[in-house]
């Protein structure tokens, strides 16, 4: 999903709900939250297998290094904002200059917002199922009133990515509820017993986002329409702010997809190798897809016909896979 809405966003003839936009749901916008979920579900079953050795600091220790591993790793493919051409330029800049500006923005994506979340539920993610839930609805309540005093309005002008340096707040929901469909499926109840559970649970954070959506006394669209007007608000489904009600939707429909997989996959058996070779290499496809497409682009301008921008993909993607399946051939995986 990830390089199908990355490569092909930006193009006259795809359809609005395979592009991002801030402003509604849209299916490029639900690719993110299943990256978090998939960090909690993994975070929660690798952490307590960690403290089943009795060593509860060497455990925390591995989550900050991973995450600040993940920090530099962002550090080095986002980069930060603005810059300096002149020695008199950066000198009057200063310090406090630096920090408001080369911090404001770009730093702060996908990566970087895995790493700083994964610290922020750190200390709930091995705890019970009632923890986990009541630091969620914390966290969404805390990032819902600081919105309404003065980050909404800031989140939008700068303009901010994913949610910006307070998107953890939000990230939270489906990091946390990836822990807790681990729970779900590490159980040991009847795997028919478990997909009715996880369903219902998709179902449930779908309708609930929806309805805070609703928040603002108007009844919104449903996800995946756009809106009348590109006005935004508190209760917007936006992934620019990373609101609360985009948040629970998305989570929810990631649930939907991940009990989709586990149906398919775990009931049923079925696999396909080119899930695996991206499965097991993902921060590797994420690394270099941006640079396949950047190859491929030049010439394939924005408004290039349907057949033509999808024998463009086909070689993208093509290239991608190309990457990952030399790399398990070679049995390399690239993991922090």
């Amino acid at each position: 999903g990830m390089l199908f809405v990355n490569f092909l966003g930006g193009y006259v003839v795809v359809p609005p709900v395979f592009k991002h936009h801030n402003t509604y749901c849209s299916y490029a916008d639900t690719i993110m939250p299943q990256f978090f979920f998939a960090v909690g579900f993994a975070f929660r079953l690798t952490f307590l297998r960690r403290l089943a050795t009795g060593k509860p600091l060497a455990a925390t220790r591995a989550v900050l290094d991973r995450a600040l591993a993940l920090i530099l790793l962002g550090f080095v493919i986002y980069h930060l904002d603005g810059g300096t051409k002149t020695w008199d330029e950066l000198q009057k800049l200063g310090l406090s200059g630096f920090l408001a500006q080369a911090f404001r923005r770009e730093l702060c994506q996908t990566l970087v917002q895995i790493a700083i979340t994964s610290i922020w539920v750190l200390p709930v993610i091995a705890a019970g199922p009632r923890i986990r839930v009541a630091y969620l609805i914390a966290s969404a309540g805390l990032h819902l009133w600081l919105s309404s005093r003065f980050y909404l309005d800031w989140a939008w002008t700068a303009p901010v990515i994913d949610g910006g340096w307070l998107g953890i707040l939000t990230w939270t929901i489906p990091t946390l509820a990836g822990s807790l469909a681990y729970d779900a499926v590490a159980g040991g109840q009847d795997d028919g017993k478990t997909l009715r559970k996880l369903a219902g649970w998709s179902l449930g954070l779908m309708l609930l986002g929806y309805l805070i959506s609703c928040g603002g006394g108007h009844l919104a669209p449903p996800p995946f329409v756009p809106p009348a007007t590109p006005d935004v608000d508190l209760w917007t489904m936006s992934q620019r702010t990373g609101s609360v009600s985009y948040l629970t939707f998305a989570t929810g429909f990631s649930l939907a997809v991940y009990a989709l997989f586990f149906d398919v996959c775990d009931r049923r058996g079925w696999q396909t190798a080119l899930f695996r070779i991206f499965g097991q290499n993902a921060l590797v496809a994420y690394v270099i897809h941006p640079m396949v497409a950047s190859a491929v682009k030049p010439y394939l301008p924005n408004d290039s016909p349907a057949w033509y921008l999808a024998a463009g993909f086909s070689v993208y993607f093509a290239i991608c896979v190309v990457f990952n399946a030399y790399l398990e051939r070679h049995k390399l995986f690239v993991r922090l």
